[in-house]
């Protein structure tokens, strides 16, 4: 909804809600979404000053139940946010564009809690506390244009992170690198401040040089903390994945990244290429120890291990933007990778997220006024996982052997969409209406989500690995009007 009260004030409001629903067999069900809004105020001062209030509410929740005969058990978990943020934009003048702001997100993570049925008469209710904490940023920066050809935008962020209570820290023994023992709990009180992290200042800078009327070349360098993190125990995409914030016992990660690229058009401007380059390196980067148990764990914090992280890579475009045929052609290559003493023996390993092709093709044709052609083909690189090679047995207990951390891929991901979109309208109206017909994973690639090893049947001395996947195909049907 958009709400002009009169020429100096403006109210938006919009919202989203919607959840997945997994089903695997009859065994594991699992459904995970968001519901978020926003509400924003615009304000004019003056024409130079202008303001933008942002209140934005958002709940990430995703569970997980299995259930065979009477015993079953439902795992449920989320993440609240409610944000709130001032932006003004100043114009000094024509050659400098201000802009300065603040923010607050108030978060409250729910690392889990489960509950079930052992069998007839046996229930459980276990529940690991909520993480309540508070996340500051405070801005300023200038867009500053020197001359035609020499543009600069400088600026420099704070942030700041405090874990509040009602909340519990853990006091561990690091001894031994391999096993973190608890030695202490502490508890704090609704609202206590008990920890800070306030060494966040981070520098943004930008250059871009116009070589001619067609082409420039562009350098960035920008420093950024993150007091969010994920960590995930499974080789599945699914939303089982673990998140959290920073702590006493964990610090913020701290990313430095420089990136340059050279960019160019041709044909009258209708075709621009770009090449860019980039390199960052993180500092705390963060990630589990081997057999970490993470779900449902109140101690998990003793299952994460700290060391260093760099990624670096090139990306390159083609992109049509005028005529009838306009699109995009663009491929990434990009590695990532880690080093944490306590993890792969402190060798270097492929990160989780480490995908070093990324391929993409989008195209959309106008045939007529009335319809529209599109399609698009993806592709990426399997991500490395960590899996068993082989297996031993001892005591009658049969055990895997896996792999050293992040060393195996096994399939990529690529899949063709194809739509054609129609104007029921002859001509432009008050109302217009459309209908699209759309085609999702036209060759019917199965992509896997996951990976599981299960042993066969017929010969106790063989496993099997047995992929999981989803949406073969799936057409659709869309109506739509805009007014």
């Amino acid at each position: 909804m958009n709400w002009s009260v009169n020429e100096n004030n403006r109210i938006f409001l919009s919202g989203y809600f919607g959840r997945d629903v997994v089903k695997l067999g009859t065994l594991i069900n699992m459904d995970y979404g968001n519901a978020t809004i926003t509400g924003r105020w615009n304000h004019v001062f003056s024409n130079k000053l202008f303001m933008n209030s942002s209140t934005v509410y958002s709940n990430y929740r995703y569970n997980m139940g299995i259930e065979e005969g009477i015993a079953y058990f439902n795992w449920l978990t989320y993440i609240r946010d409610l944000n709130q943020q001032l932006e003004f934009t100043y114009y000094l003048n024509p050659e400098n564009t201000i802009k300065f702001g603040a923010s607050v997100i108030n978060h409250n993570f729910s690392p889990g809690s489960i509950g079930g049925q052992e069998d007839d008469t046996t229930q459980f209710d276990y529940r690991i506390p909520n993480a309540y904490s508070l996340e500051y940023g405070f801005y300023i920066s200038n867009e500053h244009e020197i001359n035609s050809w020499l543009s600069f935008q400088y600026g420099l962020r704070y942030s700041l992170f405090q874990n509040r209570g009602k909340g519990q820290s853990m006091v561990f023994d690091r001894s031994d690198p391999q096993d973190y023992i608890v030695t202490d709990t502490l508890f704090y009180r609704r609202g206590e401040i008990y920890n800070t992290f306030d060494n966040g200042f981070e520098p943004r800078f930008s250059m871009r040089i116009g070589l001619n009327s067609v082409s420039s070349l562009k350098a960035s360098y920008n420093r950024m903390y993150q007091y969010v993190h994920l960590a995930s125990n499974s080789t599945a995409s699914l939303p089982l994945d673990f998140w959290f914030t920073s702590s006493p016992n964990i610090k913020p990660q701290r990313v430095d990244q420089v990136a340059a690229g050279y960019f160019r058009n041709f044909k009258n401007n209708t075709l621009e290429t770009s090449i860019e380059i980039f390199y960052k390196w993180n500092t705390n980067s963060i990630d589990f120890r081997d057999h970490a148990q993470l779900l449902l764990n109140d101690a998990y914090e003793g299952e994460l291990r700290i060391g260093k992280g760099w990624s670096y890579g090139a990306e390159f475009m083609i992109r049509k933007q005028e005529g009838k045929l306009t699109g995009w052609i663009s491929y990434t290559y990009a590695r990532t990778f880690r080093q944490i003493p306590e993890i792969n023996k402190g060798k270097v390993y492929q990160a989780a997220h480490d995908k070093p092709h990324d391929f993409a093709i989008v195209l959309s044709y106008d045939h007529t006024d009335r319809l529209n052609l599109s399609g698009s083909w993806v592709y990426t690189s399997a991500p490395p996982r960590t899996m068993p090679t082989s297996r031993f047995e001892y005591g009658g207990t049969i055990s895997p052997v896996y792999s050293d951390r992040n060393t195996i891929r096994i399939y990529p991901y690529h899949r063709l969409d194809l739509a054609v979109n129609f104007r029921l309208n002859r001509t432009k109206r008050k109302v217009d209406h459309f209908v699209n017909f759309s085609v999702y994973n036209v060759y019917m690639r199965k992509n896997p989500i996951m990976i599981s090893f299960r042993q066969d049947q017929d010969d106790e001395t063989k496993t099997n690995a047995v992929m999981t996947y989803l949406y073969r195909i799936v057409p659709s049907l869309t109506y739509s009007f805009k007014f």
